[in-house]
């Protein structure tokens, strides 16, 4: 087993980014509960959300973005406690359809939906990676 198949999160966070702000769902593990938030697309706004998350939960944290750059990637880069797992957006509107038929977008439900492709959908393509570390932490 190497390094990366033996992390275990301690919570999971899904992010819809936009211009000026980004919707946040956080999911920690063992937990069926959602939480929602918005930061600001500031660098200090979501340094100190990122220090906020850690202090409470601890830990390494699993991040699902919608998206493999940009500024709220980079951001997020810097921390050695966070590993991002980037998902297309094109295959997060897909799940999206699949459960709003009507193809309304939601910035608070694409976050939701973002940590649940993670936590329910690691053996899929677009989370490798994860599927490695989660199958570890199952077995």
């Amino acid at each position: 087993m190497n390094e990366q198949e033996s992390v275990v999160y301690s919570v999971f966070v899904g992010i819809d980014w936009a211009d000026s702000k980004h919707d946040v769902c956080i999911c920690p593990r063992d937990s069926d509960i959602r939480e929602f938030d918005v930061i600001r697309h500031r660098a200090e706004a979501i340094d100190t959300w990122v220090k906020d998350l850690h202090q409470r939960y601890g830990g390494r944290i699993a991040i699902a973005v919608e998206l493999s750059k940009g500024p709220i990637v980079s951001a997020l880069q810097k921390y050695d406690f966070i590993d991002l797992f980037p998902i297309n957006p094109s295959t997060l509107a897909k799940y999206r359809e699949a459960f709003q038929p009507s193809k309304a977008k939601d910035d608070p439900t694409d976050a939701e939906l973002a940590v649940d492709m993670l936590l329910r959908h690691p053996e899929r393509g677009f989370f490798r990676s994860y599927y490695l570390i989660w199958s570890t932490y199952i077995s």
